[in-house]
């Protein structure tokens, strides 16, 4: 996590409690602790049919921008899936079905990124812990979860970046955690 802006309601992918909290709550006086319950219907980040490129058309940074349509590319190359809005700043590919102990169940995006104001974020779904040697040659970058922050996208390597996102589909598609 990065400073805790960006906390998470539980590791998804082990612990299939919810899908990662995507928006900084943290101004919004929405406690966001591991513990938290939220139900479908509360969720923000749902998909949607907003346009993905007046989107990223409209991000202000023009380096952020330019990053972000490379990552569009790349994952529309990846995953054969046409991109998503997932709220009003996620972009998503593809969707694979979760179901929690409690019954409660939906959807969420097998790989996505959101251009941020501090970093280019990647939701990467099967967290990092899987892949300790690719994460070792990928360059500069943080991570919470299931998130990869990118400053620059020159900062990592695009080969790695693309070995990343592609075992993470994979995975994915296969119905793994």
């Amino acid at each position: 996590m990065i400073d805790g802006k960006h906390s998470e309601y539980a590791n998804h992918d082990q612990t299939s409690i919810l899908p990662p909290l995507t928006e900084d709550l943290s101004n919004q006086n929405i406690p966001t602790t591991q513990t938290i319950a939220i139900t479908m219907a509360e969720l923000k980040t749902q998909k949607n049919k907003a346009s993905v490129a007046e989107f990223l058309n409209g991000v202000e940074n023009e380096k952020r921008r330019k990053d972000s349509k490379a990552v569009l590319k790349m994952m529309k190359e990846i995953t054969g899936e046409k991109p998503t809005m997932w709220g009003p700043s996620i972009v998503g590919f593809g969707d694979y079905e979760y179901k929690y102990p409690s019954g409660q169940q939906g959807k969420w995006f097998k790989v996505g990124f959101s251009p941020r104001k501090t970093a280019l974020t990647l939701y990467i779904m099967t967290g990092f812990d899987r892949y300790e040697e690719l994460m070792k040659k990928l360059g500069k970058y943080k991570t919470g979860k299931s998130c990869l922050y990118i400053n620059k996208l020159e900062d990592v390597d695009s080969d790695v970046l693309r070995e990343l996102i592609d075992e993470s589909v994979k995975v994915k598609s296969m119905g793994e955690k």
